[in-house]
């Protein structure tokens, strides 16, 4: 009998310890819906619990959905939150660009014009190199870390008075709704906002923009955006609203006739740089300047006459010419423009790890192009603007990328290349772009582990007057800057 009276002693005790282990699970399955609602907006205080908040939603940008599956993409949340929030996003102007490459330089260049001007000028670009905090700035002075932490608190205290099923929301929306916090607290003038990715379905498609820009369009992010140049330049052209002037960039034929066709429908004025308004450009080089580009772009309304384009390489005389073209277009929105003002901003133009210098000795150069077209761009532009005997070339990039297209415009300016891993889950295994590369081009290459390792290398490998070139992914560069930069790195 004791026995017996033990046995149904001990079975309640495990029955009621189970239940309570699997209420406790059941209740953080249900608070932990991608990270939404286990953390209340009163939990965040520091900067600290900030970003391990953002490591618990779901982020597209380091693992996208499966190739066909858009449904992560979506307008209606980041919409929604908006909303609990008080439409921060409508309580300023806005330019909303678009694009394949060229969008952060031509954001750079507008963002620095428009303060030149007077305005008080909010920017939120991607990715980052090392901080988060790089995505959005005021005025060139990105978000410290105790106003994100508060907009971000204020983010999360809207997510939660979501219905339960609306609470599943993204790294990128979590951010933009949190930028679009910061400037209208801030009392931001205009928000210069650049497109993640796409732009139909991308969370920065919320706006009602003054003007919109669609920089040069090619072939990346295909599993989300589609096969063809058509399909990808359909998303893009997302963003042109009703009535609201687009400028565009020289564009390959089938996606021209998509963005005008798109333009048409909505009843926005279309301006092509070089079409509907004078534009040139040339390359030279002189004494105190050195090599550079100089462009002039002219209409009714705008003289720029000569200008010295603030960013090296001939790709970035295009995304100037937008950005000029819109300062122009933002003329006819009621915008004072003052034109040799917004001339002189182009001089405080700045882009980290887009041709970025982060050692002398070696000389390091690092560069985030992470598809073909933009490591064509990068590769002619070294060789315009940047003398050198030899280059090395650190290579890594994500599997998902046109890799046979990034390793052909490499082969064309690297004298030695070093495969190594961007380090995330995406990343290609660097044994197999070197016997990709092997396959296609006799050049010297090899294979290192880790960055730290490919830099022993071509640090053994290079001279005095030699470069040695870091590209392929953001994260390889962000790496890269956080090891070398000389100033200190803020995360």
């Amino acid at each position: 009998m004791p026995r017996t009276t033990a046995t149904k002693s001990s079975t309640k005790t495990r029955s009621g310890t189970n239940g309570t282990a699997t209420r406790r699970a059941a209740t953080a399955r249900r608070t932990s819906t991608n990270g939404t609602a286990k953390s209340s907006a009163a939990s965040i205080r520091t900067y600290k619990a900030a970003l391990n908040y953002l490591k618990t939603v779901t982020n597209f940008e380091k693992n996208p959905p499966p190739r066909g599956e858009r449904n992560g993409y979506k307008l209606s949340r980041v919409d929604k939150i908006l909303a609990k929030l008080g439409r921060p996003e409508r309580k300023m102007k806005c330019i909303h660009v678009a694009g394949t490459k060229g969008k952060g330089s031509t954001c750079a260049m507008l963002a620095c014009m428009l303060s030149r001007c007077g305005y008080k000028v909010g920017s939120y670009s991607s990715p980052h190199l090392i901080t988060v905090r790089e995505r959005m700035s005021i005025d060139g002075e990105r978000i410290g870390e105790r106003d994100f932490t508060k907009c971000l608190s204020q983010v999360i205290g809207a997510i939660s008075k979501l219905p339960a099923r609306e609470r599943d929301v993204t790294y990128f929306e979590v951010l933009t709704a949190t930028a679009f916090v910061w400037f209208a607290e801030s009392g931001v003038d205009v928000a210069v906002v650049e497109t993640g990715l796409g732009g139909r379905l991308d969370s920065t498609n919320v706006v009602r923009p003054d003007a919109c820009a669609i920089t040069s369009i090619s072939k990346d992010h295909m599993a989300q955006l589609g096969d063809t140049l058509a399909e990808i330049a359909s998303e893009k052209a997302g963003i042109i609203k009703e009535g609201v002037p687009v400028v565009c960039a020289p564009q390959e034929p089938e996606v021209m006739k998509v963005l005008r066709e798109a333009a048409e429908k909505m009843k926005a004025p279309l301006c092509l740089p070089g079409v509907d308004n004078e534009f040139s450009y040339r390359f030279e080089s002189s004494r105190p300047v050195g090599p550079h580009t100089r462009l002039s772009l002219t209409t009714s309304r705008s003289r720029f006459e000569h200008l010295h384009v603030p960013l090296p390489g001939e790709h970035q005389a295009i995304n100037c010419s937008v950005a000029l073209s819109v300062m122009d277009a933002l003329k006819s929105r009621g915008f004072s423009i003052d034109d040799q003002k917004a001339i002189s901003g182009l001089a405080d133009v700045k882009l980290e790890g887009r041709m970025e210098i982060v050692s002398d000795e070696p000389r390091i150069l690092i560069d985030g192009a992470h598809n073909a077209s933009s490591v064509e761009a990068l590769m002619r532009a070294i060789g315009q603007t940047i003398r050198y005997d030899s280059m090395v070339v650190i290579f890594a990039c994500q599997r998902d990328k046109d890799i046979p297209g990034m390793l052909r415009h490499v082969q064309l300016g690297a004298d030695k290349i070093i495969f190594t891993s961007a380090r995330t889950s995406r990343s290609a295994d660097p044994y197999e772009l070197h016997a990709m590369f092997q396959e296609r081009c006799s050049k010297m290459a090899q294979v290192a582990d880790t960055l730290e390792d490919a830099l022993e290398i071509a640090k053994r490998a290079v001279t005095r007057e030699d470069l040695i070139c870091i590209t392929g992914s953001f994260y390889i560069c962000g790496e890269a800057a956080r090891k070398l930069r000389k100033k200190p790195v803020l995360v």
